[in-house]
């Protein structure tokens, strides 16, 4: 049996075809009002593998496999995300401030590729909406994290505030946070990868929440050189890991929306994250846990990210083309990969069940 992705479902052979005649902003905002309704909550306890649930810095997944950030920017929707069986959720990208993000329409489709062009620009309700949120949660079937950026506004060389802000603000209330430098829809914001910049804000964010599990999301356009870079700076600050990758501004192949600004997602993003995971894999030297995103739509993706050196892993574009059903699907995809591979032992499992 094959990793590869199981027959369609019902979602992708009915419900896709409606909500892809929509524009894609206005249907992922009914997609999100769908995963907030109250019968919801508590439908679904994660699925655990048989490797078992996955255990870094002290936090028990049920499953490697979670929700990436910028699909439930505000925290608006964790019971329902969580009914449809993932191990994990990361909500944000949040700033200090709230703000609109860019101008629309800034999010686009590419069937054919499945992929997605998005230029949100971190719109959000900001940090205090969020906190309110985070605060209330009954219950957590999983981690969840919280994915932190700057405002649009707040010069370069004034980052670190809004970084350590947001640190300050949610640290209490997240299981781990993660510093998104690597957004190509903020002007400049990559640049604060450069060792200099980036070596002050992980270190003053570490300092912020001490005792929260920290992680930086880095480009998956860096060169080779770079990547070793980042993750020297990373290791020396004390972080828990590395998120492996954001969007792409590169263009790959023959796609169509060639001029379209933004950051492209989905099955062509798939290849340059794999490759960033094994160099960041090598450099960390097991000295930091990899999430691994980019282009998973099946359990054969999850399969080769693990292998590059994954611990953890996280779908967005996959979520959307494939469904609600996805973390579910895919895990059993990954199950069968993972079977046919001699059912080796799992990054970061502990008490396999089979």
């Amino acid at each position: 049996m094959s990793g590869g992705p199981l027959p369609r479902s019902l979602y992708e052979s009915l419900l896709r075809p409606v909500l892809f005649r929509i524009d894609p902003e206005r249907a992922h905002a009914l997609a999100l009002c769908g995963l907030q309704q109250r019968f919801l909550r508590g439908r679904v306890t994660p699925r655990i593998g048989p490797w078992g649930p996955t255990m870094v810095a002290g936090l028990s997944f049920p499953n490697p496999l979670g929700l990436a950030a910028g699909f439930d920017k505000d925290a608006r929707a964790i019971d329902g995300l969580f009914s449809c069986g993932f191990g994990f959720l990361e909500v944000g990208t949040v700033t200090p401030r709230a703000q609109p993000g860019n101008p629309k329409p800034r999010l686009f489709r590419l069937p054919l590729a499945s992929a997605l062009i998005n230029r949100m620009g971190f719109n959000n309700a900001g940090v205090a909406e969020m906190a309110a949120r985070l605060s209330k949660l009954r219950s957590r079937p999983g981690p969840v994290g919280v994915n932190l950026g700057k405002n649009r506004d707040t010069p370069l060389e004034e980052a670190v505030n809004d970084y350590v802000g947001g640190a300050q603000r949610l640290g209490e209330f997240a299981d781990y946070l993660v510093v998104n430098l690597s957004s190509p829809n903020t002007p400049g914001l990559r640049s604060l990868q450069e060792p200099k910049a980036l070596e002050e804000i992980l270190r003053e964010v570490r300092s912020a929440a001490p005792s929260t599990p920290l992680f930086v999301k880095i480009s998956p356009d860096l060169r080779a050189g770079e990547v070793e870079a980042v993750i020297g700076v990373a290791i020396d600050a004390g972080l828990t890991g590395v998120v492996c990758t954001n969007t792409t501004s590169a263009r790959p192949g023959s796609l169509s929306m060639q001029d379209v600004p933004g950051g492209l997602s989905g099955g062509p993003l798939r290849s340059l994250s794999t490759e960033i995971i094994r160099q960041a894999f090598a450099y960390a030297r097991g000295r930091l846990t990899i999430i691994g995103v980019g282009g998973i739509h099946s359990g054969a993706d999850a399969w080769e990210k693990i292998q590059a050196g994954a611990t953890l892993l996280q779908i967005y574009t996959g979520f959307v083309y494939r469904g609600p059903g996805a973390p579910i699907r895919i895990l059993a995809e990954l199950e069968a990969s993972w079977r046919a591979a001699g059912a080796p032992e799992f990054p970061g499992c502990v008490g396999r069940l089979a």
